[in-house]
């Protein structure tokens, strides 16, 4: 077997309460779920049983929130073999590429499921655009953070409300930010359990299994961008640049995050 088949107006804050302890059966507290939850995923031979194993763990709503790139596709497809009970939802910003569309709705179909796509408040957006201009966010990196509040974040919190666990695609090798990504953590800002259950999967293992089991992926891949968002944002690399050099381009290498991973500074005030 494989390694891979192994193993504005301001808006509400996120929710602050956590899981409830389940003292009936003696499960320790959220946060040591988590932990366990890291321990045991990286020692799990699929990513089936992996998805099995956070379902066993976690009750109440598990979201996962899908980019459509390559990593989430992969996610889907063990989604999908597995069976598991998981919310599989999708932002969309206003701006993706044709393609990304065209991506979902072949996953749609090939896995007969319903994606949930969540969009931005259209108000928010209209504030935002009329303070800071149609490409506003390509003038400082607080600019760029913003609309990626507006587009991305707030919408975000918006979906993972009421969630018990989110799941990501998140790997190690991504980028230098994410090199420490555990299976698991307890996120306080969302009162989550945060799951990436492919976090130590290689490039080579994540194509792999896309290999193997024909998941539907992006054009756009093959045509130089390995990691795709918004497509004012979004440019193809060059040979020997970074995975995600490719992201808001302008800006320097370090810190290329839009704020779903990490704790966004940015605001609209407008």
């Amino acid at each position: 077997m494989n390694k891979t088949d192994r193993a504005s107006p301001p808006t509400a804050r996120p929710r602050a309460s956590k899981l409830q302890t389940r003292t009936s059966t003696g499960s320790p507290p959220d946060a040591e779920i988590a932990s366990r939850l890291d321990e045991q995923l990286g020692a799990l031979a699929t990513l089936e049983t992996r998805l099995a194993a956070i379902v066993a763990s976690i009750h109440g709503r598990i979201a996962f929130s899908s980019s459509l790139g390559l990593e989430d596709q992969a996610m889907l497809h063990g989604i999908a073999a597995s069976g598991a009970a998981i919310d599989v939802f999708t932002l969309d910003t206003g701006r993706h590429f044709p393609e990304t569309l065209e991506t979902l709705e072949a996953s749609e179909h090939r896995y007969g499921v319903k994606v949930r796509v969540v969009f931005p408040d259209a108000g928010d957006v209209e504030a935002l655009v009329a303070r800071d201009g149609i490409m506003g966010f390509r003038q400082s990196v607080e600019a760029r953070k913003a609309c990626c509040e507006v587009r991305k974040v707030r919408p975000l919190n918006r979906a993972l409300s009421g969630a018990a666990g989110w799941l990501t695609g998140m790997r190690r090798e991504q980028s230098q930010e994410r090199s420490a990504v555990p299976f698991a953590e307890w996120d306080a800002a969302h009162g989550l359990v945060k799951i990436n259950p492919i976090a130590d999967w290689t490039l080579a293992d994540l194509e792999g299994y896309i290999a193997r089991h024909d998941i539907p992926v992006n054009p756009l891949h093959a045509k130089g961008f390995p990691s795709i968002g918004c497509q004012p944002c979004t440019r193809a690399v060059r040979p020997g640049e970074d995975i995600r050099a490719g992201r808001w381009w302008w800006e320097n290498l370090d810190g290329k995050e839009c704020g779903l991973h990490n704790r966004p500074k940015a605001k609209v005030s407008a």
